[in-house]
């Protein structure tokens, strides 16, 4: 039986700072699903972020923003504004707004204001809204509060997220769970993997390789376990912190194996081969992709994006920067081969039932259809 396809019937519009290409997909998708078109609005990434942005789309229309950075993202003081968005709203005059739920990019208050001016609604997208602490702490939780009150609802990554949201006075009728995808539903079946180790367990990242990836803490947690329960580690991806790590293993891990970046068919056949993937810091588009192979999965808990995709059932969430931690869950995965299979069905399940492109894209034009007051079907 084919799913219901359910539409937005109106025109679109949705800010972002950067668009990085992994979103293309989904950008590309949700255009489709929008009646009257998709038009992106968003700027350059400073240099030292190593944020690879998509120059074109295909089915949805970008406008370049000027993005004038002060400060670094990472500092409380930054500030990004984001020239021309006004002159955007004019030109596609759009029956709906989707912003970044970030004050910090100040001429986004234009946009919402020119939006209900015209008596159209507006709906944030965004992590959540968790306690800031540290310099300024304070100061930045009221400003984030004022903003957050101009708009009309709010599209939240997780379940977590939905509730820090509702925390700050949204209503929770006005609050939408968007699980953040990165990949379609899968087109293949779930590989098929004996019930017992080959010579050695395979363990897998696949990512770029940073500092904040934690993979020196990956290669010393191989090194602690047992001689005969160490695995086969496979390092895929390329990035600054290469050479570093490859001294580092082989100090410590000397059996790692530092492929490179690999992409499409090759880089399907690391995921087919492995046993279990580890994300030990942050970031992890790449986790979807490896459920999708019906791999379980260690992950470092983060901003709470991955509770709703990584669970008891399919992997381990571990404390970020506990090597411990990560030792223990290790020593665990590896001690059942069976387990490890059972688990990685269930990965395989929950990205094609609950956490994929399309699943997202549904998510979004039934928020916009309820905001906006649409009868379609799912609205």
């Amino acid at each position: 039986m084919n799913e219901e396809r359910i539409v937005f019937p109106g025109r679109l519009a949705i800010q972002q700072r950067v668009l990085p290409r992994y979103r293309a997909p989904f950008f590309e998708a949700l255009a489709q699903a929008c009646a009257g078109g998709l038009s992106v609005f968003a700027g350059q990434p400073l240099p030292d972020e190593q944020i690879a942005p998509v120059e074109t789309l295909d089915h949805a229309r970008l406008f370049p923003a000027r993005n004038r950075h002060y400060f670094n993202p990472g500092s409380p003081f930054y500030q990004c504004w984001q020239e021309g968005i006004v002159v955007w709203l004019e030109r596609w005059q759009p029956d709906a707004l989707i912003v970044e739920a970030n004050p910090r990019y100040p001429n986004t208050r234009r946009a919402v204001s020119w939006m209900h001016a015209h008596k159209k609604p507006v709906l944030g997208w965004g992590l959540g809204a968790p306690r800031l602490n540290g310099l300024l702490g304070g100061l930045r939780s009221g400003t984030r509060r004022r903003f957050l009150s101009m708009l009309d609802g709010m599209i939240a990554y997780s379940q977590r997220g939905a509730l820090e949201y509702q925390a700050l006075g949204f209503d929770k009728e006005r609050v939408f769970v968007a699980p953040n995808a990165a990949a379609a539903k899968p087109a293949h079946p779930n590989p098929v993997r004996p019930e017992t180790f080959g010579e050695r367990p395979v363990v897998l990242f696949v990512g770029r390789l940073q500092r904040r990836k934690r993979l020196d803490l990956l290669l010393q947690a191989c090194a602690s376990l047992p001689r005969a329960q160490q695995p086969r580690l496979q390092i895929v991806g390329e990035g600054p912190a290469q050479a570093e790590l490859q001294a580092l293993a082989g100090r410590v891990y000397p059996e790692a194996e530092f492929p490179g970046a690999k992409y499409g068919e090759e880089l399907e056949c690391y995921f087919r081969d492995a046993d279990l993937f580890v994300l030990p810091g942050t970031g992890g588009l790449a986790v979807q992709q490896a459920m999708a192979f019906g791999l379980p999965v260690i992950v470092a808990q983060g901003d709470g994006t991955q509770e709703d995709l990584v669970r008891p059932e399919n992997g381990w969430r571990i404390p970020a920067d506990d090597p411990a931690a990560l030792q223990t869950a290790l020593r665990e995965a590896l001690a059942d081969p069976g387990q490890l299979r059972r688990m990685g069905a269930e990965s395989y399940r929950i990205v094609a039932q609950e956490v994929n492109l399309e699943a997202m894209v549904g998510a979004f034009v039934r928020a916009l259809n309820h905001i906006t007051g649409s009868s379609l079907p799912g609205g």
